[in-house]
């Protein structure tokens, strides 16, 4: 399914809206919002991917020139190489997806707090949601 962006102009009301809402979020967490701001966290980790893959098939190469060329030091070079490819691949595989946001989000009824018992990063974010969730239903029902 194609995403259709369609440009929408806001309300004065939903412009105060949307900047105090942006206040409250670099002021609660401004490491996460100058993230945000940066642009589009999945085409980076996308990016990250493809230039991990493209490690491990140039590592893999190596390593089979060296097995070739009998030539330790290549192989092993080429090994890391791969391995170095795998592990960027790996660690973006989820945020290039969606598979982070998509498992980010939990019920509505799930939790009463949405605070969980461990010190996790989505411990630390999901107050902050709730927060400015609970702001925008008061301020819309004034």
């Amino acid at each position: 399914m194609a995403h259709m962006e369609v440009d929408v102009p806001l309300s004065e009301h939903e412009q105060r809206l949307l900047e105090q809402i942006e206040r409250a979020l670099v002021d609660d967490d401004p490491k996460f919002a100058s993230s945000v701001r940066s642009g589009d966290r999945r085409i980076k980790a996308r990016r990250r991917l493809q230039i991990g893959a493209l490690l491990v098939l140039v590592g893999m190469a190596v390593l089979v020139g060296g097995a070739v060329a009998p030539s330790v030091p290549l192989g092993v070079l080429g090994f890391l190489v791969a391995f170095g490819g795998l592990i960027l691949a790996v660690l973006n595989y989820r945020s290039a997806t969606g598979a982070v946001e998509a498992g980010a989000s939990a019920p509505a009824g799930s939790s009463a707090s949405g605070r969980s018992g461990r010190r996790g990063g989505r411990a630390r974010r999901q107050p902050l949601k709730n927060r400015l969730e609970e702001r925008f239903r008061r301020r819309y029902d004034q």
